[in-house]
């Protein structure tokens, strides 16, 4: 069982390939997988919102787990996306997660209603004590409506089995308030790419990463050069990288420009499933020339 030591630097958040007639392109996926191992990630992410998970059944988001998990042979962690509105759906995603064969369960907070605080720590206290996996806590307000406080992130940090955070929130000062006020190790983590290297500089451990499910060499490279101490070198290369990553975050949404990156690159990721919508041609033409201009075409 992973502990929030294992749980650091590029964790690639991984597209769910689809076939033009929507299913999951399995084959597909395993390519995807060997494409992120081989450039270096630390860990993959399935099944979150790169993955569309909200488009998949149950049976789809066990069988995206368990063949990425049989890829990795047991080589980096995977981080299974579990989440769903209500906490008992969550513990059976869970279940299904761990028999996929991964190493921790993430998820973010209960969506669509509105929840104050004391519901939104039971949620992810019950989760961490059934024992299913270790925990990973995801707060990403703008999708899910539940603002998260760093108050209520450190409180549930210090449980046992909540192993650490992805931190979704475009006001970098959250991130630095929690690593501020936990007490004991966790993986403290960004999930905005565009954040990464200013997120290492206050002592984040890495990033939850949707650049890192397509241009995974690159932005291991700026992890590197960082725990190397280069940090001018790393400064730069993530300023570089910031011309892909703008596509990679909230305009005109992550998912399709990650498919058409991957799409671009010769990786078979397929389209999206409706009704996600594909990129316009000026779109396509931007992603096309952002990894041009950063080396990756």
């Amino acid at each position: 069982m992973i502990t929030s030591k294992d749980v650091k630097g590029i964790i690639a958040a991984v597209v769910t390939p689809f076939k033009d007639n929507e299913d999951v392109d399995y084959e597909g996926l395993k390519t995807i997988t060997r494409y992120l191992v081989n450039g270096g990630v630390d860990a993959i992410m399935p099944v979150g919102g790169t993955g569309e998970f909200p488009h998949l059944d149950r049976e789809e988001k066990e069988l995206v787990i368990k063949t990425i998990s049989e890829e990795v042979k047991g080589t980096i962690p995977v981080i299974a996306g579990t989440a769903a509105c209500s906490t008992r759906e969550s513990l059976q995603l869970m279940r299904d997660a761990k028999e996929g064969g991964a190493d921790a369960a993430i998820m973010v907070p209960p969506y669509y209603f509105g929840l104050e605080d004391e519901a939104l720590f039971f949620h992810f206290k019950t989760l961490a004590e059934a024992n299913v996996l270790p925990v990973v806590v995801y707060n990403n307000p703008l999708y899910t409506g539940n603002q998260m406080s760093p108050t209520l992130l450190a409180k549930l940090l210090e449980l046992k089995n909540i192993i650490g955070l992805k931190q979704s929130n475009s006001d970098m000062g959250q991130l630095v308030e929690v690593i501020r006020l936990i007490t004991k190790d966790s993986s403290i983590c960004t999930g905005i790419d565009s954040q990464l290297f200013p997120a290492l500089m206050v002592g984040a451990k890495g990033v939850y990463s949707t650049a890192g499910g397509v241009i995974p060499k690159q932005m291991k490279a700026i992890y590197t050069l960082f725990g190397e101490g280069k940090f001018q070198e790393a400064r730069e290369l993530h300023l570089k990288l910031q011309e892909l990553n703008r596509f990679l975050e909230y305009d005109p949404g992550y998912v399709s420009p990650a498919k058409e990156a991957l799409r671009i690159l010769g990786l078979p990721a397929g389209p999206v499933r409706r009704p996600m919508p594909e990129l316009n041609e000026e779109q396509e033409e931007g992603v096309r020339r952002a990894l041009r201009n950063i080396g990756a075409l």
